[in-house]
Parts: structure tokens; C-alpha cells; sequence
């Protein structure tokens, strides 16, 4: 089993940019002794015939095949527009 101390806990913090005091980083070592002896639990678990996962769900996407399509007369939408220019909508200039 991996033993860490606060020192661990503080040199790991400190790559995160955390303030940790030394009671905290205390209580954070112990902690991390017992997370890392659960992945311990974990790695003597018989995986030689499981096949990897992306996901733990079976999904898949739908997807149309991509056809374009007139959805709306050029005319009718520039109705809408408050300035047009040569059948284009006009905006501001912003630079």
C-alpha cells in the first residue's frame, strides 16, 4: 500500500495552486491512502477477457445523410432584415 504524508499532500498542491494547511494536508494523506488502496482492490480483479469501453452505454449517432436543401427563399428571408445591399444583408462595420 502507498503510505503519503503531508508532504505529499503539499507538493501535489501546490501544482493546483491550493492553499492547504498542515492539519488539512494531514487529514487529505490519510485519505489518499485509502482511495489508493481501493484501486489496489481494483487491479486484482481477472480482466484478461473484457473488452474495453468507451462508454459505459451503447450509443450511437443518427445522423442524415447531408443533402442541401433550399429552406428558405433568399427573397422572403431579406424581407426581415433592416438593411440589405446588392441581395446580402448589411451590418455595421466593426473594425
Amino acid at each position: 500500500m502507498t503510505q503519503f504524508t503531508k508532504d505529499n499532500v503539499q507538493y501535489f498542491a501546490n501544482f493546483a495552486r491550493l492553499g492547504v494547511t498542515d492539519t488539512e494536508a494531514e487529514v487529505f494523506a490519510s485519505q489518499l491512502e485509502v482511495l489508493i488502496g481501493f484501486s489496489d482492490i481494483l487491479n486484482e480483479v481477472d480482466t484478461e477477457n473484457v473488452e474495453p469501453m468507451t462508454h459505459p452505454l451503447h450509443l450511437f449517432n443518427v445522423l442524415r445523410e447531408d443533402v442541401p436543401t433550399d429552406v428558405l427563399d433568399r427573397e422572403e428571408m431579406l424581407k426581415s432584415v433592416k438593411e440589405t445591399e446588392s441581395g446580402m444583408i448589411k451590418v455595421p462595420n466593426i473594425l
